[in-house]
């Protein structure tokens, strides 16, 4: 009887495989596809530069306040129903996105799309786990850590083609054939267990968290249209981010465990140190994610495809550090990976602050290369330290809320660094053209470029255009060099983290594919 359950299992598990991979790469393909055919965007939907990295923020608000609740709603639905109406809402949100006819269509389409793609990735692995038996769970997760990270290595290259060879809508459109076989693999191949009910969920506690989050994204992402708190509405904003954070600190100091942040967890310095690591690592990563493509783009003229496929060596320095660091994380130092992962961070973003308007393609190349490989480096043992620690009946409370400082440091970095660049291309732009009069001796004909007048209105728009390019430069590069500061005054934090014994092993086996998934 007991061999006659198995044969099934053992048929499917190759479809549930296939199935599982497949959404987690259609997941992770879609956090980088759109920041390539984001210039394109923007221009279809005639939005400034701080406008369109909504684009962006509102999938990973959305993404990051949702996720918290997908434990919670696998107890009382069930993996299996709860996985196929994550794939179904996110092939519809990307249905969606691609018929949007306007910048607010799509932000709140993205949004739609980043609430669906929260359970994808903890969903699919927990899928894996219950198919694959104990001996196997290693097989399982490398097999899963793999296929997770094709997503962000094709994104770019795949968002370049489609773009340059059809249109942007189908960076999103791409979703749906995919869409349809991973819920036709959910709907067939995954079994369904009924969930253990846990205790009830801390609703209050979340909803202050995730308005706290709203609002102060909404501060950030509207700060600078609104010329910030000269504006009634930034003050409201302000205010109910404050006002909800007091309230959830309240309820976490007066209900203890039962809150929706467990005391417990603040009470580890390693929690508390890796967890703010992690949120400068996704300030990092989303932040160059988001304005690479454009400078490229933008400044510097490549095409959509071209621009693409040089983002392509960043997700392979990151398999690169992975592998590296699955076969030595137990005989080395995880401190030590962290330390040489940011060091190496920090010293690409160095590199990236020489960027020129007239550079070739490969200082570009190598700094992606070399902060894929050092982000690569950390991810793995930023988690087992944050973890390992912890004790197993708030594990599951610490990733969530790990992941979801991460997704807040890449939501506040895109938005803040954003912000910055609109500013300091109006500063500098105006510092320029201060030299750019007649009784300047280098603005002479003989001086000037054949294109170039101060006494034509052609020769004059001509002008004005290359020194918002070189205003535009010099800005990028004082993104990447605060980029580079955050890294920096991350490294203390490292100071608090303690090694104390080995690792706990569920956090050993479950948290780097998780971490190659997310990022």
């Amino acid at each position: 009887m007991n061999g006659n359950r198995a044969e099934p299992r053992s048929l499917n598990r190759g479809a549930i495989t296939a199935t599982v991979i497949c959404a987690c790469v259609m997941q992770g393909l879609d956090t980088t596809i759109a920041n390539v055919c984001l210039p394109h965007i923007q221009g279809a939907m005639s939005a400034s530069q701080d406008e369109i990295s909504w684009v962006l923020t509102s999938y990973i608000v959305c993404a990051a306040i949702a996720m918290p609740l997908v434990g919670w709603l696998a107890d009382r639905l069930g993996v299996k129903y709860l996985f196929l109406a994550s794939v179904i809402g996110f092939t519809f949100a990307s249905a969606l996105c691609g018929a949007a006819e306007s910048l607010p269509q799509l932000v709140l389409y993205r949004g739609l799309q980043g609430v669906c793609s929260a359970g994808l990735v903890p969903l699919g692995q927990a899928t894996l786990y219950s198919v694959y038996p104990r001996e196997k769970h290693g097989q399982a997760m490398a097999i899963f850590s793999m296929g997770a990270m094709m997503g962000p290595i094709i994104g770019p290259t795949l968002g370049g083609w489609l773009t340059q060879n059809f249109d942007w809508r189908w960076c999103f459109y791409i979703n749906l054939p995919v869409g349809t076989l991973c819920a036709l693999g959910v709907f067939f191949f995954i079994r369904y267990n009924r969930g253990a009910r846990r205790n009830p969920f801390d609703m209050f506690g979340f909803a202050t968290l995730s308005i706290a989050i709203g609002a102060l994204q909404l501060m950030l992402d509207r700060g600078a249209i609104n010329d910030w708190f000269h504006s009634t509405e930034i003050w409201v904003e302000a205010a109910v981010a404050v006002l909800c954070f007091y309230l959830l600190i309240v309820h976490t100091g007066t209900t203890g465990e039962r809150s929706f942040v467990n005391r417990e967890l603040l009470k580890s310095p390693n929690f508390v140190a890796g967890s703010l690591l992690m949120f400068a690592v996704g300030v990092i990563l989303s932040g160059t994610l988001a304005l690479l493509p454009s400078m490229m783009q933008d400044l510097m003229n490549y095409p959509v495809f071209d621009a693409g496929w040089m983002m392509a060596p960043r997700g392979l320095g990151t398999m690169a550090a992975m592998i590296f660091v699955g076969r030595t994380v137990n005989r080395i130092d995880n401190r030590l990976f962290i330390l040489i992962g940011f060091l190496l961070t920090g010293a690409s973003l160095y590199q990236m602050t020489g960027f020129s308007l007239y550079m070739g393609s490969w200082p570009i190349i190598f700094a992606g290369l070399a902060q894929g490989f050092g982000l690569g480096l950390t991810f793995v043992p930023l988690n087992l330290l944050a973890l390992s620690t912890l004790p197993p009946h708030i594990m599951s409370q610490g990733t969530a809320l790990r992941a979801l400082m991460r997704m807040l440091g890449g939501s506040i970095g895109i938005s803040i660094l954003e912000t910055q660049l609109t500013r300091n291309t109006q500063i500098v732009h105006s510092s320029l053209i201060e030299g750019l009069r007649p009784d300047n001796p280098l603005m002479q004909s003989h001086f000037l470029g054949p294109l170039f007048s101060l006494s034509a209105p052609s020769g004059i728009a001509a002008l004005n255009a290359e020194v918002t390019r070189q205003a535009a430069m010099i800005s990028y590069n004082d993104d990447f060099a605060l980029m580079m500061v955050v890294v920096l005054l991350s490294l203390p934090m490292l100071l608090l983290v303690r090694v104390s014994g080995p690792e706990r092993p569920a956090a050993a086996a479950v948290q780097p594919a998780v971490a190659a998934a997310d990022d």
